[in-house]
C-alpha cells in the first residue's frame, strides 16, 4: 500500500500537470456503475455515479496537496469551492496521458476506472488494479469524519510531542508499539514499509508495549521515523508490487530497506522473524531488536 513518500510523490508529479486546468467532463467504469447498483461503493464513494460525474464536469483544478496519505484535489466551479479525496488503496495509480493508449503498463490501462477528460486536451485517469482506492467528492473536509481525525503531519513542530502524549493514553499504553505508529491518529502516513525500518533503526522489538518504551526512546523513534520518511520521499518512494508514481515512473527507496522485506538481518546476519501486528506482517531481527 502506497504510504506518506509515495503518495507526496504523486502529488508532487501532479501538481505541475494539473493545477489550474478545467475537467471537461468525467467516465467512470462499467465496474464502478455495476458495484453501485448493487449496493455496493467501489472506488466512488457516497455518491452516485451520474452525479458524480455530473457535479465533476467544468470543475478547475486550483490546488493539490497531500494529507497523511490522501490526496486532495481542490476544486471550483462557479465561485463555490469542493474537495476531491483520493486514497490510492493498494494499486491506485494516476496518470497524465494525451490518450489512454498511452498507459504503458497493461494492468493499469485494463482497470482504468475514472477518466477526467481535461478542457484544454488530454486526460487526468486514476486506475486501480485491486479497486481498494477510494475518490470522494466533498463539499467540504469535514463532511467525512476521519479526515478530521488525522494526526499532524510528521514534519510539523508539533507531531513529536503530540505522538509522545498520544502514546500514554490508556487506549495506546498497552498496544504494542509497531501497531501504535501506524495509527493515522498518533502518526500521520506511516504505514507498515517505514514503521518496519524505522523500529530496526531504534533496535525496537515490534511487539514492546508502548508503556514499556521511555519518552526519550519514544522521541529517537519518531525521529527514525521522520528520517526514513523523507529519505523515501527524495527517493521517489518504494515501488513494491504495483505502486506507481504518475504515467507509470518507479521509485528507488525499495533499495535502500534495511529490514522490510528481509531474510537476514543486515546487521548480525541473523534469520529474520515474522508475526502479525494489527493485521500486518512485522518482519524484525530477533538478535538485535528487544
Amino acid at each position: 500500500m502506497p504510504e506518506l513518500p509515495e503518495v507526496e510523490g504523486v502529488v508532487q508529479a501532479l501538481k505541475p500537470e494539473v493545477e489550474g486546468r478545467t475537467i471537461k467532463q468525467v467516465q467512470l467504469s462499467e465496474i464502478i456503475r455495476f458495484s453501485y447498483d448493487e449496493g455496493k461503493q467501489c472506488i466512488v464513494k457516497q455518491a452516485e455515479p451520474d452525479a458524480f460525474e455530473m457535479a465533476l464536469s467544468q470543475m478547475t483544478i486550483t490546488k493539490i496537496e497531500r494529507r497523511a496519505k490522501y490526496i486532495f484535489f481542490h476544486l471550483m466551479k462557479e465561485d463555490v469551492s469542493y474537495v476531491l479525496v483520493s486514497h490510492l488503496g493498494m494499486t491506485g495509480a494516476w496518470f497524465i496521458v494525451n490518450t489512454p493508449d498511452e498507459i504503458n503498463e497493461e494492468k493499469f490501462k485494463k482497470h482504468i476506472h475514472a477518466t477526467f477528460q481535461m478542457a484544454d486536451g488530454g486526460y487526468l485517469i486514476y486506475s486501480d488494479i485491486r479497486r481498494f482506492g477510494e475518490l470522494r467528492f466533498l463539499t467540504k473536509i469535514e463532511d467525512h469524519a476521519p479526515l478530521t481525525k488525522m494526526a499532524p503531519e510528521p514534519f510539523d513542530e508539533i507531531a513529536c510531542d503530540y505522538f509522545i502524549a498520544k502514546s500514554m493514553l490508556p487506549k495506546y499504553e498497552k498496544k504494542a508499539v509497531k501497531e501504535v505508529i501506524m495509527d493515522g491518529q498518533v502518526i500521520s502516513g506511516c504505514g507498515n514499509i517505514y514503521a518496519t525500518e524505522a523500529l530496526f533503526a531504534q533496535k525496537i522489538h515490534p511487539a514492546r508495549k508502548m508503556n514499556r518504551i521511555s519518552e526519550k526512546r519514544k522521541r529517537a523513534l519518531f525521529e527514525a521515523i521522520v528520517d526514513v520518511l523523507r529519505q523515501s520521499i527524495d527517493a521517489g518512494g518504494s515501488t513494491i508490487s504495483d505502486y506507481r508514481n504518475i504515467n507509470g515512473e518507479a521509485g528507488s527507496m525499495q533499495n535502500r530497506l534495511q529490514m522490510y522485506g528481509k531474510k537476514l538481518c543486515p546487521v548480525c546476519g541473523t534469520g529474520t522473524s515474522q508475526m502479525t501486528i494489527g493485521g500486518r506482517t512485522s518482519v524484525y531481527c530477533p538478535n538485535c531488536q528487544h
